[in-house]
């Protein structure tokens, strides 16, 4: 069996760590975000999550290095060109937190439907507010499904549940997959003209980037709720604020942004209709264990 320098470099499931661990003669170094960098020279594979920015720089510092393992969905944060001109490749781990972001998906529209949030802090600040709080059953509203992957698909299952009507659109899925799965396919337009919530679970791409825009709003019917999982440059974050303040949405759920993290001054944020999370979609302890061993079976095989 072949000896490597596993750099970790992001927090991981013990379980994924044990792993590696486990290989004769291999090296695991388990660090962080602010002193993996100190590593690299030795490394012959990376383990990032989202916090770690593989640039060309990164790549300069590592020339042993073999594989990136990126413990998520996406690989938004690593230079692939750049890893592919250096001889690295990159894997990933699609579908292990498809579970994790469906619940947190179904989680903010019942906290939008019901005011959850603000029926919180209301009642702990000592009010008692019953009226002020009157909110709506998913049951029997329409939702638009965008992106039939693995977490629309839990999605749909979810949905499905809360005795929700389920549309979809995504042009890569045919007609006899949706239908095995019970979905109806519908165009955008009709998506955005028909659906009480909308949520998005695509990749980012150049057909995709801003997909949620003013053109987009103009097409909802009045008082849609919003739900991003997915990816912040899916949604025209100054378009949604225009939206919102015109009453075409009644309320948004994000827990992803163009810009991470944020802070207190992000527009949005000004808005009692949104709700937020800091990207904790894919945050669980279950989700987090399967990531964790996927990717670390993925790079034991690769490099012995």
């Amino acid at each position: 069996m072949n000896v490597a320098n596993v750099l970790i470099a992001e927090p991981m499931a013990q379980a994924g760590i044990e792993l590696f661990q486990s290989q004769q003669g291999w090296n695991v170094i388990v660090s962080n975000p602010k002193e993996y960098a100190k590593h690299l020279a030795v490394a012959d594979a990376l383990i990032v999550r989202s916090a770690v920015q593989v640039t060309p720089e990164v790549l300069r510092q590592a020339p042993k290095l073999r594989v990136i393992g990126r413990a998520g969905v996406g690989v938004d944060n690593v230079d692939l060109p750049a890893a592919t001109a250096a001889g690295v490749l990159v894997m990933n781990t699609p579908g292990g937190n498809a579970v994790s972001v469906a619940e947190h998906t179904i989680a903010l529209m019942l906290s939008m439907a019901r005011f959850i949030p603000q029926a919180s802090a209301s009642t702990k600040a000592g009010k008692w507010e019953k009226k002020k709080f009157l909110g709506s059953e998913l049951r029997g509203k329409m939702i638009g499904v965008i992106g039939l992957g693995s977490i629309g698909r839990e999605v749909v299952k979810r949905a499905r549940a809360f005795e929700m009507r389920v549309r979809a659109h995504d042009p890569y899925v045919t007609a006899q997959f949706a239908k095995d799965l019970g979905i109806q396919l519908v165009s955008l337009q009709e998506l955005y003209k028909n659906s009480d919530y909308i949520t998005v679970h695509v990749s980012l791409t150049p057909e995709t980037d801003k997909l949620l825009n003013k053109e987009a709003f103009a097409q909802m019917k009045t008082g849609v709720r919003i739900v991003n999982c997915a990816r912040g440059e899916l949604l025209d974050e100054a378009a949604l604020k225009e939206a919102i303040e015109s009453g075409k949405v009644a309320g948004a759920s994000l827990d992803v942004f163009l810009k991470e993290p944020t802070d207190s001054s992000f527009p949005l944020f000004a808005l009692d209709q949104v709700l937020a999370t800091p990207h904790i979609g894919g945050s669980t302890e279950e989700a987090q264990e399967i990531v964790g061993v996927r990717i670390a079976e993925q790079i034991v095989e690769y490099l012995q």
